[in-house]
């Protein structure tokens, strides 16, 4: 009773208390006795910075991924938003309009994949509208490349490509040149984006957001968010950048995002409305304004307004940053403003603040202790692949497309070009996108392959035709290629030669017919290497079938170099698993069985000049044929070495199958050496930590020896050319060790998968090469294909690491390789596509080579790294084919091997095919070209990367030079290149050097940079030298350690070559 009258007590209070303030509500409206309106408010949002004061930098922006949980055209126009609902196209619509507004709002915009669709539909009149904004500086361009690339899995020479797509767009429809790198979400940052994709394109500043958690709590304690980030030795300060980390994500600070459907609480400063909150607001700006200031040098700090596929309704932020501007400043304890990165830069150097000084990189990046972001670095290791094939063949094609002449009407390479871009996402060759987009990726590479093989395959009959034949009097030769990777519908071509598959090598050479081979160098020196094709000996003329053990020379196959002389030539049984691939994806491509079954490869080695091509020719034969690989196969244990290779490299197996010794008798080195697979398994997250292994995350729960199913058989294949060791470890991976007598490395070429997951078991496979090298926990990798990094295992320069993961927490992104030495040698491993790697013990180091997993790892694509193929009615997991390869050298000579062959493998020979009767193609064609002049070729530490025509008829050239500061002795030292004599059949008129994305003069951008203070934290080394000037007269080009010149080459007469 007593508690029901205090209930009936306590609801007349508030019953009265609810009239009182109706009755004043109605005498304050009625009675008019309030002098609050409502009314039209004018807000100042004109303010700039102010001195003295902690200025706000407001930096609006939408961070749009080009492809992710959708394609990139999904994307853009807003397309399968069950999944998310995102529209480039309404972003864009509506910040227009919104700047339009107000002259004081500013927007910063990236991804120019999406801007250029969206430019290409706008009417002439918005198009003056956009100008006027970009030219006002209220719409500002920066970062500029297609995409926002990785920094992991990328090659420089990809992220050099998209970069200057974009800003070769950007100049030619703004005249407008990017000043800043806006790189804030890729998942670590590597040395050569620092310098490379920074400092050499002009860029003054860099910001991004993810950095190890580790790393930025010391950040944010020591005011070391901001950094002056150098991040090449040998360029020394020439390639500094200032860098600005974000103290948090690269959104606003807690409580002011401003989506349409987003829950921080707007500004309401009606009077006549409820909830009026403008000083509430306006206390909370001023208190994460101080936060954030606590935690940063100097009195400017900035707020990423925006985060991922922000501002489809923009005036919805506008609104707000309008009224927080307005009452912020009429506040006055701190300044707020409208801003860019530009402006926020442009106020740090005015502050003559010295910077701590920053070396090397940001990788590995965790974000917590058990998550660390490295499995990324391999995650979808196929794509990776594909990726690397065509941007190969991207580098070649238009090498070929400048011989002949580009034609905007014909194929051409702009395809390709755009979705090679597209691929450098961060999202996309990082291995981290829906399964969905991936296949979006991977057709677009395809059809821009294919628009290239037709430029290629007629550039090249451009250039065989001879000078004493017209083209258009006799019949222009069909060119086929070969190539491995590639998604083509067609037999004319070889687009599964990694499988085997080769329509053109095996056709039928009987009635006086020969097989040409034409093999293109895309390299500026001469090269001398061994090629394989597959070829059917019962179509060559043999009418029986060659025993796998005969010993003796076959009589069906000879090959002749251009000038007819016979060479060496070897016949290599194709594997079994090699067939089996190739009969059920040949079918699965094609729609039908391949037919015939080539039993061999034909290998021989050719010598082709630099920028050009030698053919051979392919004939069947009664005597001096190829050699058939002699073949002998160990199952047995026996005291008895196994010893491979006929030149300079030994490699001695035990009878069991394991590699125990290397020796090279040319350079005295002998080492022990196994090499071996593993597992790791994949954390499932079922633990209070809930993080598992996934797209992103490397998080292992244990690793596991792959032994073999039962005794593993060696069988070995040896010839006049390479030995071949062939393994089969268990029944999903298979290894081919090949060992060339003219060459000083061994060549892996690995096949795993499907990767069995019936156990519940995610997994994760590596491969170990283990020898007795002290190496005292260092190791080396390579920062996007350019400078070696040194890397201590669980070691970080920059903080003291608390070790929560000891694998995961010491992978690196590899491109090109990695290596370790000791005072006595070095060995060192190179890849054919991104992977990640580490050295965990002492004279070992490991490869990441595939993965399958069954768990997300909540880091937003929302699905699991279980990746399958589905043909013939049925799916099963991806099986990867890939190639890495071993040397080890003396202490101090390995450098010459790395830098040589990773350009090799990064520029494959391409090889095309075409049929003959007799020798009447040899005869009536130029069977050898080089664009340069005879006897010249590049100096060896130097790599032609570009050279291409643009559309305006200006040739793009750039030149690279491979080694760093002090790592060889022989070639980290000034290199030279005559221009002259690259182009024997063109006469230069001009030469322009261009900043690295060829937006702007070099002379000029050297004036307009910035050169920021650095604190003495260091001794300070040797300045770094670059090259000089470029003589007009005698155009020679210097180049010092690791530096790219870029240039702009005119032309006196477009003459074509060969014409």
């Amino acid at each position: 009773m007593v508690m029901a009258m205090k209930i009936r007590m306590r609801k007349r209070v508030v019953a009265g208390v609810w009239l009182v303030f109706w009755l004043m509500g109605i005498v304050g409206v009625c009675g008019k006795s309030s002098s609050k309106k409502s009314t039209y408010i004018a807000y100042n949002t004109s303010h700039g910075i102010v001195p003295g004061k902690i200025n706000v930098h407001l930096v609006p922006h939408s961070h749009d991924d080009v492809g992710w949980l959708k394609t990139v055209d999904q994307y853009y126009f807003g397309g399968n938003n069950s999944i998310r609902g995102a529209c480039v196209q309404n972003v864009l619509d509506s910040v227009i309009s919104a700047l339009l507004d107000d002259p004081n709002r500013k927007f910063i915009y990236v991804e120019m994949a999406f801007f250029q669709r969206w430019w290409r539909q706008q009417s002439p009149v918005i198009k003056t509208k956009v100008n006027g904004l970009v030219n006002s500086g209220q719409l500002e361009f920066i970062n500029g490349g297609m995409c926002m690339h990785d920094e992991a899995a990328a090659h420089y020479i990809d992220l050099i490509d998209q970069t200057t797509l974009g800003h070769l767009f950007i100049k030619d429809e703004f005249n407008q040149v990017p000043r800043v790198g806006w790189q804030i979400d890729p998942f670590g940052h590597s040395a050569v984006q620092a310098y490379l994709l920074g400092a050499e394109l002009g860029f003054d500043s860099l910001f991004f957001a993810r950095i190890d958690y580790q790393d930025r709590a010391k950040r944010k304690d020591g005011k070391t968010l901001e950094v002056v980030w150098q991040g090449s030795k040998s360029l020394d300060s020439s390639s500094q950048i200032f860098t600005s980390i974000f103290p948090r994500h690269y959104d606003p600070p807690d409580g002011f995002t401003f989506e349409i459907n987003d829950v921080s609480p707007p500004i309401q400063d009606d009077p006549l409305l409820f909830d009026y909150n403008v000083q509430e607001r306006v206390d909370d700006f001023v208190a994460a304004a101080l936060s954030q200031a606590n935690v940063t040098r100097t009195n400017h700090i900035m707020w990423a307004m925006g985060t991922d596929f922000r501002y489809q309704y923009g005036l919805s932020w506008f609104r707000q940053m309008d009224k927080f501007i307005h009452y912020v400043n009429q506040d006055g304890r701190v300044n707020a403003l409208y801003s860019t990165p530009s402006i926020y830069t442009d106020a740090k150097y005015a502050a003559n603040e010295s910077w701590p000084l920053k070396t090397e990189d940001f990788f590995p990046y965790a974000d917590r202790a058990n998550a660390y972001w490295t499995g990324y670095f391999t995650s979808r290791p196929a794509f990776k692949g594909y990726v690397r094939v065509l941007s190969g063949y991207y580098l070649a094609a238009r090498q070929l497309e400048f011989f002949e002449g580009r034609n905007t009407l014909g194929p051409n390479t702009d395809a390709l070009a755009d979705a090679l871009a597209i691929a450098q996402h961060h999202d996309a060759v990082s291995g981290t996108q829906r399964q969905h987009v991936a296949a979006d990726y991977a057709k677009r590479l395809a059809i821009g392959y294919l628009e290239a093989e037709e430029l290629v395959a007629s550039s090249l009959a451009f250039l065989s035709e001879s000078k004493f034949s017209s083209r258009h009097g006799n019949q222009v030769t069909k060119f086929q290629q070969a190539m491995s990777f590639m998604s083509r519908t067609s037999s004319d071509h070889c687009p599964l030669l990694n499988i085997s598959y080769c329509p053109p090598s095996e056709t039928a050479l009987s009635d006086g017919k020969s097989l040409v081979v034409l093999v293109y160098n895309p390299l500026a020196w001469e090269r001398e290497e061994v090629v394989r094709i597959p070829l059917d000996l019962y179509l060559c003329g043999m009418s029986q079938k060659i025993s796998l053990n005969d010993k003796v020379s076959s009589e069906w196959i000879t090959v002749q170099d251009s000038g007819g002389r016979e060479i060496e030539s070897q016949l290599i049984p194709i594997s079994d698993i090699s067939l089996s691939a190739r009969n059920y994806f040949v079918k699965s491509y094609l729609g039908r069985s391949p037919g015939s079954t080539p039993l061999y490869w034909l290998a021989f080695q050719v010598s082709v000049p630099p920028l050009g091509y030698s053919t051979y020719s392919v004939t069947s034969a009664k005597q001096r044929a190829a050699k058939l690989s002699e073949i002998r196969t160990f199952q047995e244990e026996t005291d008895t070495a196994i010893e491979v290779g006929r030149g300079s490299l030994k490699l001695l197996y035990s009878a069991n199958g394991k590699l125990t010794r290397y020796v090279n008798r040319r350079s005295s080195v002998t080492a022990c050496a196994e090499q071996a697979y593993f597992y790791y398994s994949g954390h499932d997250g079922n633990d209070s930590d809930h993080q598992a292994s996934g797209a992103y995350v490397f998080r292992p729960n244990g690793i596991f020896a792959i032994k073999p199913v039962n005794q593993a058989s060696l069988s070995v294949m040896r010839g006049l050319i390479l030995d071949e060791v062939h393994q089969q470890l268990n029944p999903w991976i298979y290894q081919i060790t090949r060992v060339y007598k003219g060459k000083e490395h061994a060549e892996v070429e690995f096949s795993v998968g499907p990767i069995p997951v019936d156990d519940g078991i995610g997994k994760e496979i590596v491969t170990r090469i283990t020898t007795a090298m002290k190496t005292n926990r260092t190791f080396y990798t390579d920062s996007n294909g350019r400078d070696f990094i040194k890397r201590v295992r669980d070691y970080r320069s920059d903080w003291d690491l608390q070790v929560t993961q000891p694998v995961a927490g010491n992978y690196y992104p590899i491109n090109l390789g990695i290596y370790i030495e000791d005072g006595n040698m070095e060995l060192s491993v190179l890849v054919d596509r991104s992977v990640g790697g580490s050295s965990l013990t002492d004279g070992q180091i490991e490869l990441m080579l595939h993965r399958r997993l069954l768990h997300d790892d909540i880091r937003g694509v929302g699905e699991v790294l279980n990746e399958e193929v589905c043909a013939h009615d049925e799916c099963e997991g991806l099986v990867v084919r890939g190639k890495y390869y071993v040397r080890i050298d003396p202490i101090g000579e390995g450098a010459k091997w790395r830098r040589t062959a990773g350009q090799e493998i990064y520029s494959p020979l391409l090889l095309a095919f075409t049929e003959q009767d007799g020798n009447n193609w040899m005869n009536s064609h130029l069977s050898t070209f080089s664009a340069m002049e005879a006897s010249y070729s590049l100096p060896k530490n130097v790599a032609l990367i570009t050279l291409q025509e643009l559309e305006n008829g200006k040739v793009l050239v750039r030149l690279a030079h491979l080694y760093e500061i002090g790592e060889d002795k022989d070639f980290s030292k000034m290199a030279r290149v005559e221009l002259k004599k690259m182009f024997r059949e063109k006469k230069i008129a001009r030469v322009t050097e261009m900043s690295l994305s060829a937006n702007q003069e070099r002379a000029e951008m050297g004036k307009k940079k910035l050169s920021w203070k650095v604190e003495a934290c260091r001794g300070e080394g040797p300045k770094a030298v670059r090259g000089g000037s470029v003589d007009p007269v005698k155009l020679v080009v210097e180049l010092a350690p690791m530096e790219i010149r870029t240039f702009l080459i005119d032309f006196e007469i477009l003459q074509l070559f060969g014409s």
